[in-house]
Parts: structure tokens; C-alpha cells; sequence
């Protein structure tokens, strides 16, 4: 087939899926996503169940050997698609992406949701191998993943953690990001700047940050951590109405053996209250230097995030290349891909697009 016939088939897949999405994601009384004030794209709202739960699930995960893990991840659509990979946050999982893999794996991506270090199936192939959270490591992972399954070139997407990575790897490796959707925008930091004082309301939002600096912090952690995931879960989407059993999909994830290991280290890290490791000190000193993704890029907001995130405004002028924002209304929080799979599915595609 040729490649005419087959961008074209593609072409075709992608407007086929979002017209589906557009019917599939009904608006139903608040769960309206109004046009954001920048710009007068529609956005296509999603809906779950009244509990918030969706009837979706992903089959058997699969495992592969990359860099210093064995890798957990589901996969979906053509094999020979253009591949995107979604990433997740803390304390979350790769069923945030659960409703969005269908609508992009209609649309003929080949899309790959892995379970970061410390989550879900994957597993360190060393017990020796230092337990590191720091946000570097997060995107280096990735590269050794995208290596592992032979994909040059991704879409990159993600929330939380999975939008800092993101952004790292935009600026560290953008010739294998083809462009990014970053749920928060910026987020790329330092140990540096994590040392600068916030004002006291910022402060307070990081609550949780300064409770893992302790020992009692990592220890409370460790015997509550459904508790404490499900808290963060209410207080970052006071909104979202999720079940137990959507929640408790998720919290599977964390009795991973080294969740409490890489989640403590990460925030201890930004705080610069632990080491990370001297062969990432050149990464980590290209990012301190807070570099300008110039990527196509779409970054998103939901309208009732309650976790710390910085307002659109403030890092408009680290994106130079191709770039949206969109805000999502309707009481979507910061588990935006779960909250609205079909605007996030819909920004990947249209990100395909710049």
C-alpha cells in the first residue's frame, strides 16, 4: 500500500474516531466543556458513570527488558501506527488512560501506556540498583522503553509526573518526540529552585511534601498508602465523583515493592533534602537551566484542579514552537485523562496535527 493511501486511511481512522468520541461522550448536565477564552475550538466533553467509573478495562499487560527495569505496559491499536505514549502521575496509574486508549487506538495510533518505576508489574532487574525518584530517571526510563519496543519517534502525554517527563523529554531528546500534551504545563523544576520559599497558601498545597521529609512521613506512607492515595485523590479532583472500585483499580498499583521507595525519594529529591545520582548530574543540570521546549505542544488545565499547579500565563513563554492551550470546564480536576478522556484524546490527535 502506498504511503499516499496510507496517510490518507489514517486521515480517515482519526476523523472516524473523534466523530465516534463526539457521540460516545454525550453532554450531560454539568459535564459541559466550555470553549476555552483563548481561543473558540469546542472541546468535546467525556462522561463516565454517575459514580464515575467507566465500563472500560485494559486486557494483560505486557513485559519487556528496558534500561534498568522489566517494564509493565499496556498496548493498543495498529502495531505499524504512529505511536503515542501516555504516562501517569502519582498517586495514580495507567488506568487514568484507560477510556483514552480506545479513542486514540481507533484513530490507528499504536498507543503504550507503561506502569512507572515503582507502580503496577514493574519491576527492577537488580535488587542492587538504588531506588531513584528523581525526575530525570522518570524520562530516561522512557528512552529505554521507546528503545526496547524500537519506536523512534512518539507523541508524548501525560499528567502529573507523566507531564513533567513529558516536558523533559521535549528538551533532553526532542528528536524522538514528534510533540507533547502536558496536562499543568511546564513543569520542569531543579533542587535549586525547589529550596525557594513559596507563599504560605502555596505552601500549604504541598502539604504532603514536607510529611515525606520525614521518617514518620515514609512510614505513614507506607502502612496508609491507599488511604493517603485516596485523600490526594479527593482533595486534587474534589469533582470527580469515583467509586471504589475505580479507585481501588488504581491503588492495586502501589503495593508495587519499591512504590514507597521511588515516591519518597522523588519528593525528597525536589526539596533537596536527598542525593540522585552523579551519572544524571549533566541531565539534571541542563534541566536546572529551566530550557524552552520549542515542540508542538498543547497544554491543558481542568477547571477544578485542587493540586498545585502553576497558572497558564506563567509558562506561556517556555513553549516557542507550535502551541494551544485548553482550559477543560465541566469540574474536571487533575486526573484530567480519566476526568475527560475524549478532550485529552482529542488534543493528542490534534497535537499529531500542528
Amino acid at each position: 500500500m502506498s504511503e499516499a493511501i496510507n496517510q490518507n486511511r489514517r486521515h480517515f481512522m482519526r476523523n472516524a474516531a473523534m466523530t465516534l468520541a463526539a457521540a460516545e461522550f454525550v453532554t450531560i448536565s454539568s459535564a459541559v466543556a466550555q470553549p476555552d477564552k483563548k481561543n473558540d475550538r469546542n472541546i468535546t466533553p467525556s462522561v463516565t458513570a454517575a459514580n464515575g467509573s467507566s465500563g472500560t478495562s485494559f486486557g494483560p499487560l505486557k513485559q519487556i527488558e528496558a534500561g534498568l527495569l522489566n517494564v509493565g505496559y499496556a498496548e493498543a491499536g495498529p502495531a505499524n501506527g504512529p505511536a503515542v505514549l501516555l504516562l501517569h502521575g502519582w498517586p495514580y496509574d495507567i488506568y487514568s488512560f484507560v477510556d483514552v486508549t480506545p479513542l486514540l487506538a481507533s484513530a490507528g495510533y499504536r498507543v503504550i501506556v507503561p506502569c512507572l518505576r515503582g507502580y503496577g508489574t514493574t519491576r527492577f532487574l537488580s535488587d542492587d540498583t538504588f531506588r531513584n525518584g528523581q525526575p530525570s530517571v522518570v524520562a530516561v526510563d522512557i528512552i529505554n522503553l521507546m528503545d526496547a519496543l524500537k519506536i523512534d519517534k512518539a507523541i508524548i502525554a501525560g499528567f502529573d509526573w507523566g507531564a513533567r517527563t513529558a516536558d523533559i523529554m521535549a528538551v533532553l531528546w526532542p528528536e524522538r518526540c514528534k510533540g507533547i500534551v502536558s496536562v499543568s504545563g511546564y513543569l520542569i523544576g531543579s533542587q535549586e529552585s525547589g529550596k525557594a520559599p513559596l507563599p504560605p497558601n502555596a505552601e500549604l498545597q504541598w502539604w504532603y511534601q514536607f510529611y515525606f521529609a520525614t521518617e514518620r512521613g515514609r512510614a505513614g506512607y507506607d502502612k496508609y498508602r491507599h488511604d493517603f492515595a485516596k485523600l490526594i485523590w479527593q482533595l486534587a479532583s474534589p469533582r470527580w465523583n469515583f467509586d471504589d472500585a475505580t479507585f481501588n483499580r488504581s491503588a492495586a498499583s502501589f503495593d508495587n515493592p519499591d512504590h514507597v521507595a521511588i515516591v519518597i525519594h522523588n519528593y525528597r529529591w525536589r526539596l533537596g533534602l536527598a542525593e540522585g545520582e552523579t551519572k544524571y548530574a549533566d541531565l539534571d543540570k541542563r534541566l536546572a537551566q529551566s530550557p524552552v521546549i520549542s515542540l508542538p505542544t498543547i497544554t491543558m488545565e481542568g477547571d477544578a484542579n485542587g493540586a498545585p499547579h502553576p497558572d497558564s500565563e506563567a509558562y506561556r513563554a517556555k513553549f516557542s514552537g507550535k502551541y494551544e492551550y485548553r482550559l477543560i470546564t465541566g469540574g474536571i480536576g487533575h486526573n484530567l485523562p480519566q476526568e475527560a478522556p475524549g478532550p485529552f484524546a482529542k488534543a493528542v490527535i490534534d497535537v499529531d496535527g500542528f
